[in-house]
């Protein structure tokens, strides 16, 4: 039996690098800069920076710059060409940095693929051998133990164990079988025993494998829509600062004090938003990085934006919520039996039981009374009774005695009378509960119930406060009867809950959430789970589910854990945060460049400016180079934020504002004033300046 276990996000990770060996992806390695800085150089050609506004000025004010140093060079021109030169680099080396760990992701992904030769049917019984890269969707393909799965499809004919280790990092082998929500396989796979026939779904080259390569080396990553938006903004206030400095040198020549062209290039560079600019597109690439060390496939970047802006979670009760199979949690005695004799009774009826439920009234009588957990010698040599759904019991006839174990109705009849009043009391009580009760007899007389009951996980109540506190709306969706659905949202502390849920009922809370302009996600497994993960904002499908599960969700767990997508929402908003606290600095940055720059170029005409000079900066030239300088700099300080991201607390939208505007907004006015003072120190040291 497979038990879902929930990590925190320190021990999933530490899970998936011990089973995956995918290193780094999660923590900044100064190494990473060296080893991007070739493919930072290949970016510097004007094809690749037209691809950003922001950065495609400073490209262009880098040219200028340069061809004007060579002209006159001195110091100041040189040094200011330079390092604008570094700031288009430095950029450059922010996004191959994301783009680099991504393809070390990819190539430890591309070393799960083989060329496999594939058995694909062409008759009844009839196999050919050809290539895996010629299947077609629609393709009948035969796999047996030892083989390897030519690519992903759903299991139309058997059953067998898979090893899908290669992929999510679990050693433990999973069941795959025909006609269930399980029939799902993915290409690079290993059969491990039994014979399955596979139905191809995907083209050669589109398998989530070689979808998830693509993603995890940007090829494939479009610009979200609060990105676009973003990047709208930053080129609007790039024209606003590049038309204000086209029309200062008219002012100046005016006020007899031209500028230089160098002069006015640093200006609008220094202006413009080229910090949040240079990393824009290293925090998107970032986000999805971090996806993919949950072991999470997103189908674009507008899946895991949206994930971010989640106002209502739509969770599945089993697997998700609870525990995937009913567990035993109490012993109640009837009719004067003791507690020992029922746990004895109820042990011996359940050791042929080989359900989960079975399995779990064994575990509670050996730890809560100390019994055995296998039969004894001698217990073996009774009748053993398995449980079968005709039946509903299972027991055992030991040393001339029979115990029984099932439903009430089935061991009433077994007994041949009816039950006592406290036992119907006892069955109707644990009913209500929304519990499952399950009748012990011997030898013909009834001696107490085992009371069967969906067990939250740990810690769910906790994770549902935390998205309480994000302002997350949490539904529990079960087939369940509301009298049971009730006592298992009370218990897990969901916000609402959907019961006796059909597929149609699933999609009309989706829509009327939507309605409400609330965005919603959910997670799903089966066929009759596709529309509503189409339908919704987020469709978290599982890798374990049908191939229409995956195909109409826009995000595949590769774990297949239901509770992954808590962890989904809050990735999401780590990267809206991250992408919003790296505006704010990179706009208030601006503030210290000001009193840096406009009291240098023209305190020469209108001394009272050099008022202005708070930082007591040593000279115009020096002034301006520092402030060039710093700008270039501060977007490698910022690369590791970038890339880890900025830490996400469960807290409301006003209080995450304010400590943004405290943290960002007032670390980027400081910082600079700071960070230029002590640049300054340093380039006054320069001959010439």
């Amino acid at each position: 039996m497979s038990t879902t276990m929930t990590r925190t996000p320190e021990e999933e990770t530490r899970h998936h690098v011990e089973n995956t060996g995918r290193v780094g992806a999660g923590v900044f390695n100064p190494r990473q800069l060296v080893s991007s800085f070739p493919d930072a150089l290949r970016k510097l050609s004007p094809r690749h920076q037209a691809r950003n506004p922001v950065m495609f000025v400073v490209w262009v004010g880098s040219v200028l710059a340069t061809v004007f140093a060579i002209g006159d060079p001195n110091v100041f021109a040189v040094g200011t060409a330079l390092w604008l030169w570094f700031t288009v680099l430095f950029a450059n080396l922010a996004e191959a940095v994301a783009e680099g760990r991504g393809k070390a992701q990819a190539e430890s992904l591309r070393k799960t693929k083989k060329d496999t030769v594939a058995r694909r049917l062409v008759g009844k019984d009839v196999e050919e051998r050809v290539p895996g890269v010629e299947l077609r969707i629609g393709d009948l393909v035969v796999v047996e133990a030892g083989e390897v799965v030519p690519g992903d499809g759903d299991v139309v004919e058997g059953i067998a164990t898979v090893d899908e280790s290669a992929i999510t990092g679990e050693s433990a082998p999973v069941i795959r079988e025909s006609g269930g929500d399980r029939s799902a396989v993915t290409g690079g796979t290993t059969v491990l025993s039994d014979r399955i026939v596979v139905k191809i779904a995907t083209k050669p080259g589109e398998s989530f494998v070689d979808r998830m390569i693509a993603l995890v080396e940007g090829a494939q990553r479009q610009k979200t829509p609060n990105e676009i938006a973003l990047t709208i903004l930053l080129s609007t206030l790039t024209i606003i600062f590049l038309l204000a400095v086209v029309a200062l040198q008219p002012m100046a020549g005016f006020a007899g004090s031209l500028q230089s062209v160098i002069v006015l290039t640093a200006l609008l560079v220094c202006l413009i938003p080229t910090t949040i600019g240079a990393l824009l597109s290293a925090i998107g690439i970032a986000g999805m990085d971090r996806l993919v060390q949950r072991n999470v496939l997103a189908t674009s970047g507008r899946a895991v934006e949206a994930a971010g802006d989640v106002s209502t979670l739509l969770l599945d009760k089993t697997g998700t919520i609870t525990f995937g199979n009913r567990r035993a949690t109490d012993l109640i005695p009837v009719g004067g039996t003791t507690m020992a004799d029922l746990a004895r009774a109820a042990r011996l009826s359940s050791l042929a039981d080989g359900t989960p439920e079975g399995r779990s009234i064994v575990e509670l009588c050996t730890e809560q009374h100390g019994l055995p957990a296998s039969p004894t010698e001698h217990e073996m040599s009774g009748q053993f009774v398995e449980f079968s759904a005709q039946t509903r019991m299972s027991g055992v006839d030991l040393d001339g005695t029979s115990v029984r174990k099932g439903a009430a109705s089935a061991v009433k009849a077994w007994t041949g009378q009816d039950a006592s009043a406290e036992v119907d009391e006892i069955v109707d009580r644990i009913s209500s509960g929304g519990g499952t009760p399950l009748v012990v007899a011997e030898g013909k007389a009834i001696r107490g119930v085992i009371r069967l009951s969906d067990v939250v996980k740990p810690g769910m109540r906790e994770r549902f406060d935390e998205l309480r506190a994000m302002g997350i709306r949490t539904v529990m969706i079960t087939g369940d009867n509301p009298l049971t659905a009730k006592a298992i949202a009370e218990d897990a502390g969901v916000d609402d809950y959907l019961a006796e849920a059909k597929p149609e009922d699933k999609m009309a809370l989706i829509r009327k959430e939507q309605e409400g302009g609330r965005l919603v996600a959910m997670t799903g497994d089966g066929t009759n789970d596709a529309p509503a993960l189409a339908q919704a904002d987020v469709g978290v499908a599982m890798n374990t589910g049908t191939m229409a599960a995956k195909e109409a969700g826009n995000m595949v767990d590769l774990d297949s854990d239901p509770t992954k997508l808590i962890e989904i929402v809050e990735i999401g908003k780590q990267l809206l945060i991250t992408r919003g606290a790296l505006t704010t600095f990179s706009i208030a940055n601006d503030l210290a460049k000001y009193f840096a720059i406009l009291p240098a170029m023209f305190a020469g005409i209108h001394p009272q400016l050099g008022k202005l000079n708070i930082m007591s900066l040593h000279s115009p030239s020096s002034a301006i180079l520092s402030a060039v300088i710093f700008n270039a700099l501060v977007i490698v300080a910022l690369i590791p934020l970038a890339l880890r991201g900025v830490r996400y607390r469960p807290a409301s939208a006003r209080s995450l504002l304010r400590r943004n505007l405290l943290v960002y907004g007032l670390g980027g006015i400081v910082t600079p004033f700071v960070g230029i003072w002590l640049i300054d120190l340093l380039v006054r040291l320069i001959p010439g300046m």
